[in-house]
C-alpha cells in the first residue's frame, strides 16, 4: 500500500524586517521563484524609530514546505525575525473588507439587517448603493459575501489577513 500524499495546512507567518526598498520584492521573489503561493499578504511599518516594518504572510503547504519557506525567509537579509504563528500557539487573525450593494427597495433593507447582524458598518449610501466595512476572520467575511450576493453585491476590497499572537508573547527584533 503507497505512503499517503503528504499533508497540507494554512500557515500564518510574521516577519519582521528592515524597512527598506526592496525586501518586499525579495520575499515576493522567494515564493514566485520556488513556486511557492502567497494566499495572504500584509505589510507595513510597525516600529518607525529602529525602522522595521512586519509582513504577514498566509501560505499553505506541506509542513516540509513551511519549514522551507521559515529557513529560506530567515536567510534573507534584512529579515530580524520569523515567526509561524500557526504552530507557536494561539493567535488572532483579522482582515478587513469594504463590500459594495447596489440595490433597491426590500432588498436594501435585507442587506441593512444582515450587516447589522454581522457588525458591518455602512460607510457610504446613496439611494441606489451602500459600502459596508466589516472586520473579522476570514470565514465571516467569506460568509457576509455569501449573504450579499443575492442582495445584489457589486464590489468587493479585501486587505490581506494581519495577525498577533495571543497572551504575553511577541514578535521581537
Amino acid at each position: 500500500m503507497p505512503d499517503p500524499a503528504p499533508t497540507q495546512r494554512a500557515a500564518t507567518i510574521a516577519v519582521l524586517v528592515e524597512n527598506e526598498a526592496g525586501i518586499l520584492a525579495r520575499v515576493v521573489g522567494l515564493f514566485s521563484g520556488r513556486g511557492y503561493n502567497i494566499e495572504s499578504l500584509t505589510v507595513a511599518p510597525v516600529d518607525e524609530e529602529r525602522r522595521l516594518s512586519r509582513i504577514t504572510i498566509v501560505t499553505s503547504g506541506t509542513d516540509m514546505v513551511i519549514e522551507q519557506i521559515k529557513a529560506q525567509l530567515d536567510r534573507l537579509v534584512p529579515v530580524h525575525t520569523v515567526s509561524d504563528l500557526t504552530l507557536e500557539g494561539p493567535h488572532l487573525a483579522r482582515e478587513m473588507m469594504l463590500i459594495k450593494l447596489v440595490s433597491t427597495g426590500e432588498q436594501r433593507m435585507e442587506a441593512l439587517r444582515l450587516a447589522d447582524a454581522f457588525r458591518a458598518r455602512v460607510v457610504d449610501a446613496t439611494t441606489e448603493s451602500f459600502v459596508f466595512e466589516m472586520t473579522g476572520a476570514g470565514d465571516k467575511l467569506d460568509a457576509f459575501i455569501a449573504l450579499m450576493k443575492p442582495l445584489g453585491l457589486a464590489e468587493v476590497v479585501r486587505t490581506g489577513v494581519v495577525a498577533i499572537a495571543r497572551g504575553p508573547r511577541g514578535l521581537q527584533a
